[in-house]
């Protein structure tokens, strides 16, 4: 007996019923009917990773080798930057390629715990989506961020499968948010699972990587680490008399926990090594804001949650064997919609029409084919305004402006506003027009000046 199955299938406001018949053979993705070659696209973010959190970036007190040795191998971005100083702004930024404020959800400071109020517009496409209509197999592992409901989830904007958190942040060995309640989902279906978190997540990356498969694929692999609660591998016993995620924590915690990331990414690695896609594989590396308590910033300033260079500045890491030349360092301005722009353009995928990308394909820096040349970037928080302009930096809190020239000074202690008031009015001008093209700012936030 022929036997059917019924395949529900989400293309942004309509809904196909397909009925397909085991027997028959399945119509090919659109990849398959393009003598254009694919490739596969790793996208790796941390969470809360600061500037010089990584060795190779300057931290003293610890060494990530695994991490150095990806650098290495490709591109380091030293001007690289986070969409925003906080986590949801930013992951609606890379998976949509848009300035945050465009959206609901990035208005977000961030999704707070259990706020099914708002989410990723379900009929909004995504890079997860792009690339599915193009034939990838697509998965996330790890953080979301983006929104609790179905509705509002990764399998319903383009991914294939889900494996990870749709919180802000989980306890590291019970995968319980900081309300109490699990989250942990394959999919739709929250799972329970032992193991400490940054373990399961690249326990599945590896299976995910080292599958069989006839198509190219996209894997964004999101690590929770290393945001607190701050637990290292070895902290079950801390895990279980913890009363708030933002208690304890030292260096020491922070160190171990940033060595199994590193050690994390290091068997990813060897999993594409393994499968013989080195040179067939896009790697990007990056954090999606500036670190917080244990974090190595220098010499920036601030933290994560503010405009100031310490909350924006990231590491960011492109390597592509055989296409980006290894073992070089780049000063140009980077930003999150960038690396969005970047893998649409190295898989020959074009956004669509009413959705256009704010980010620049990077590639051309990567490969050498293009000199450094200057940008004008802004970024919006409830309480703060700023934008980057060449070497100029306009920051504007809720009773000060400052302009700083950060190509003397990363660490904005010279004020330069009454030296330069030409400048400082051309980039209030300039900001002025790109907020008025963003949705209102909101009311309430948690930032401060």
């Amino acid at each position: 007996m022929e036997t059917y199955k019924i395949e529900l299938i989400s293309r942004r406001k309509f809904l196909i019923v397909a009925i397909v018949g085991t027997t028959a053979i399945a119509a090919a993705p659109k990849t398959f009917l393009s003598t254009r070659k694919r490739h596969n696209v790793l996208f790796i973010m941390a969470d809360d990773l600061g500037y010089g959190d990584l060795s190779n970036f300057g931290r003293p007190d610890y060494h990530t080798p695994h991490l150095d040795r990806l650098a290495n191998q490709g591109v380091r971005f030293t001007n690289a930057y986070a969409a925003a100083p906080l986590c949801t702004p930013t992951r609606c930024a890379f998976i949509t390629g848009r300035y945050p404020a465009r959206l609901p959800i990035g208005l977000k400071e961030p999704l707070e715990f259990g706020d099914n109020s708002v989410g990723l517009l379900p009929d909004h496409p995504t890079i997860a989506s792009l690339l599915k209509d193009e034939g990838y197999e697509t998965a996330l592992v790890g953080k979301w961020h983006l929104g609790y409901l179905p509705e509002y989830g990764p399998n319903q904007h383009g991914f294939n499968e889900f494996f990870g958190i749709l919180s802000g942040g989980v306890d590291y060995f019970t995968h319980k948010d900081a309300l109490g309640k699990l989250d942990l989902y394959e999919n739709l279906e929250p799972v329970e699972r032992n193991g400490y978190i940054t373990d399961l997540l690249t326990e599945r990356a590896v299976d995910f990587i080292s599958r069989r498969r006839d198509r190219p694929f996209y894997l964004s692999l999101h690590y929770t680490a290393p945001h607190w609660p701050w637990e290292g591998p070895g902290d079950e016993q801390v895990s279980r008399s913890l009363k708030n995620f933002g208690d304890g924590g030292s260096l020491k915690v922070f160190a171990a926990m940033m060595k199994s990331l590193d050690d994390g990414v290091g068997r990813v690695m060897k999993a594409l090594s393994d499968a013989k896609l080195d040179r067939d594989t896009l790697i990007i590396f990056t954090s999606d804001n500036g670190g917080e308590r244990f974090s190595y910033n220098w010499p920036l300033s601030r933290q994560k949650g503010t405009l100031w260079e310490g909350g924006l500045r990231v590491p960011a890491i492109v390597r592509w064997k055989g296409v980006v030349p290894a073992g070089h360092y780049t000063e140009q301005a980077a930003i999150t919609m960038d690396w969005a722009s970047t893998i649409l353009s190295a898989t020959q995928t074009k956004p669509e029409v009413n959705y256009p990308f704010d980010g620049e394909d990077l590639l051309p820096i990567c490969k050498g084919e293009r000199a450094i040349y200057d940008r004008t970037l802004f970024w919006r928080t409830s309480k703060q305004d700023a934008g980057r302009s060449g070497k100029w930096k306009y920051l504007k809190g809720s009773k000060t402006e400052h302009l700083f020239d950060l190509s003397n000074d990363p660490g904005e202690k010279v004020e330069l506003k009454e030296t330069y008031p030409d400048i400082l009015a051309r980039l209030r001008t300039e900001f002025q027009k790109w907020e008025s093209q963003m949705l209102p700012r909101p009311l309430e936030g948690h930032v401060e000046e």
